[in-house]
């Protein structure tokens, strides 16, 4: 079981990205996969989840309406676009992965459950 986050960077304020966590191993579709992400100093936070089996999406309010998570079923990835970033968008975003039966905002706002973790990717807005 692996999850293998990319497409970070550096990008300047009010640019896009789209981050990647791909699954290999199991099939993301039975589980609750989300980006989540730690800035220096400061716990790991929710961004957003997403869990096909329950077609269900949660996106925390620092990105709602920036973000759009997506899942693949071909290629068994999630996607995180993320528009006009901001610097307090900058940290280290890690894609995890819970049991699909979990409840998609309680994963994903209280960092709950998550049995898999894959590496983080860097993420640095700034100008």
């Amino acid at each position: 079981v692996q999850l293998q986050a990319s497409g970070g960077g550096l990008v300047q304020p009010g640019h896009s990205l789209r981050l990647a966590c791909e699954a290999t191993g199991f099939d993301s579709e039975h589980y609750v996969v989300g980006w989540f992400r730690q800035a220096p100093g400061k716990k790991r936070e929710g961004v957003s989840c997403i869990s096909t089996w329950q077609d269900r999406t949660y996106y925390a309010d620092s990105v709602s309406g920036r973000a759009i998570i997506s899942r693949d079923t071909v290629e068994n990835t999630v996607y995180l676009q993320v528009n006009n970033l901001r610097p307090e968008d900058t940290g280290v975003y890690y894609c995890g992965a819970g049991p699909g039966w979990a409840v998609v905002r309680t994963t994903c706002e209280q960092v709950l459950g998550v049995d898999f973790w894959g590496e983080g990717t860097q993420v640095t807005v700034s100008s």
